[in-house]
């Protein structure tokens, strides 16, 4: 196997690994385990760190190595405030631009996840929904949002790790919920309809915001989409692990 097909496999495992929380927000990474596993040497293996850095699933820290990037109370206040301004603005520019074979691809997605919904892991939903959401941002194909949009799947994955391990019978009915607006999604960018698109990304932001405050907000963040709390609205910066969300 080539250099770059173990760098690749890397690539694969730290993704992975970081979206479904194998790796917890900010854990260290062994830079030296890594090498001996993946066959790389440091300089590939540094490299691929600050390629990962650039999209945000990691922090370097120069001589102090590179760690899984946080979820910290700010973190997730920013999330809260940000990502359904995003996420509307994806899906309204995913309308106007997706090409037919994207569209195949969405659709073969959301097969994959409602099959991750009936018989997968908790990884393997959380999984599916990503490249659901990922392949939005692929036919928004915005340059200037896509690394807002990128940012804010990584993090939306990790927390929704709790949200795709239901708990309560109105947890399950909200993973039905969320797989059916997704095929609304995909019926209002098939048909061109942007601002059908852009309410859909209102409502299936809806549909997580409750189960953000529950699991994941220390004293809830009761407030209009889009407006910014006040500096008392969320305390401390401890990482944060475990939460909960849909999309």
């Amino acid at each position: 196997m080539q250099v770059s097909d173990r760098k690749a496999k890397l690539a694969e495992y730290l993704v992975r690994a970081i979206l479904t929380q194998d790796l917890a927000p900010g854990s260290e990474l062994d830079e030296a385990a890594l090498c001996e596993r993946f066959e790389l040497s440091r300089t590939p293996v540094r490299d691929l760190f600050r390629d990962l850095e650039g999209v945000g699933y990691i922090r370097v820290r120069g001589l102090r190595g590179a760690r899984v990037a946080e979820l910290s109370h700010r973190t997730l206040r920013d999330f809260f405030l940000t990502a359904p301004m995003v996420y509307g603005a994806i899906l309204r520019l995913a309308a106007r631009e997706a090409m037919p074979a994207q569209v195949a691809e969405l659709k073969a997605a959301q097969s994959a996840f409602r099959q991750a919904l009936r018989d997968g892991s908790v990884a393997q939903r959380t999984l599916a929904n990503h490249r659901f959401h990922e392949i939005t941002g692929e036919m928004a194909a915005n340059i200037y949002l896509a690394p807002s949009f990128n940012r804010l799947l990584i993090d939306h994955a990790r927390i929704g790790m709790t949200f795709y391990q239901p708990r309560t019978s109105e947890m399950a009915e909200n993973l039905a919920r969320a797989s059916d607006q997704h095929e609304a999604i995909m019926a209002a960018i098939e048909a061109g309809d942007e601002e059908a698109a852009a309410q859909l990304a209102d409502d299936h932001w809806s549909l997580s915001r409750d189960q953000i405050e529950s699991f994941v907000m220390p004293a809830g963040l009761d407030l209009p989409l889009g407006e910014a709390a006040g500096a008392g609205a969320v305390s401390g910066a401890g990482a944060v692990s475990g939460a909960g969300a849909a999309r």
